[in-house]
């Protein structure tokens, strides 16, 4: 018997069977798609894989993804439902605070819950991590779960293991990270030209920066291939690629991986928010090692 619930954000990028399987709780985010002009409002709750397919099919067509963060509100019903059902232990996860101040309004609407249910006991982790590395700490969340842990063990666990959560990005669209403020106008504009390919990675502190730059998509992957070689793997390793919509450029990085180190990724496709700031076309992978990350 499980001795508390899990709760996250729908950043974890963990699709709608694995949430039911793993018998977790989802804030959904939000977001909003322009074109032409015209505004239309959806919920991140894609059913199945066709759904992201056709969202980044109408981000390569010109329409421009906007997203908002999990508000207090949203975090005050997804508690409140919690509690209505008598769910008194929870550990909820969060996208990283580099990203977003979704942590803040998580635990400013546990304080306001607990107030008409002050026998609840749930804590807010912020695991400076998101998409797949926020959904595989997630999954380790659970399996801890599983095995009988209290959700302040579990807490301890992960807070413990998020920096060493290494991540490496490559984007298919500079101009993606020219909107979300990454890089200026001009270098976008003459990175795509020179296809300029920037590798980024999660710092410590849980911003995604630039720290690397290659000469085209081939050499960005074997740079990112390479750093791998820099990690030993932990006990909790486990590693997975994320594509936006490019699963050729994914299963080439799969396989890449493979013949150098032996490891076998999992091939996941990213969702709508992280997705509207890397743009169509991106790769990325994911692992836990013994050591942090290194900026």
């Amino acid at each position: 018997m499980k001795l508390f619930d899990i709760s996250t954000d729908s950043t974890c990028d963990l699709y709608a069977d694995e949430i039911n399987a793993l018998d977790i709780h989802v804030g959904k985010l939000s977001f909003a798609l322009e074109i032409n002009g015209d505004l239309q409002e959806y919920i991140d709750d894609f059913k199945c894989y066709d759904d992201y397919v056709a969202y980044y099919n109408k981000l390569r067509k010109g329409a421009i993804a906007k997203t908002t963060i999990l508000n207090l509100q949203s975090h005050i019903d997804l508690f409140e439902s919690m509690a209505q059902k008598g769910i008194k232990n929870v550990l909820h996860i969060a996208q990283s605070n580099g990203l977003s101040p979704t942590i803040d309004n998580a635990r400013k609407a546990i304080e306001i819950v607990k107030e008409k249910y002050p026998d609840i006991n749930y804590l807010a982790l912020e695991c400076k991590s998101t998409t797949i590395g926020e959904g595989m700490l997630v999954r380790l969340a659970c399996k801890l779960r599983d095995e009988g842990k209290t959700n302040q063990e579990v807490y301890d666990i992960i807070e413990r293991e998020k920096l060493h959560m290494q991540h490496f990005i490559i984007t298919g669209d500079l101009m993606y990270l020219k909107r979300g403020g990454r890089i200026s106008g001009p270098k976008a504009f003459i990175g795509t030209i020179l296809n300029i390919k920037p590798i980024i990675q999660f710092t410590r502190e849980g911003k995604l920066e630039i720290t690397k730059k290659e000469n085209g998509t081939n050499k960005a992957l074997k740079t990112i291939v390479d750093e791998f070689g820099k990690f030993s793997r932990n006990k909790y390793f486990n590693i997975q690629i994320v594509h936006t919509d490019n699963l050729p450029l994914a299963e080439k990085l799969a396989n890449m991986l493979f013949e150098k180190y032996g490891v076998k990724p999992e091939i996941r496709i990213m969702g709508p928010i992280i997705g509207a700031h890397v743009g169509p076309n991106a790769v990325a992978y994911a692992f836990l090692s013994n050591e942090q990350r290194p900026y």
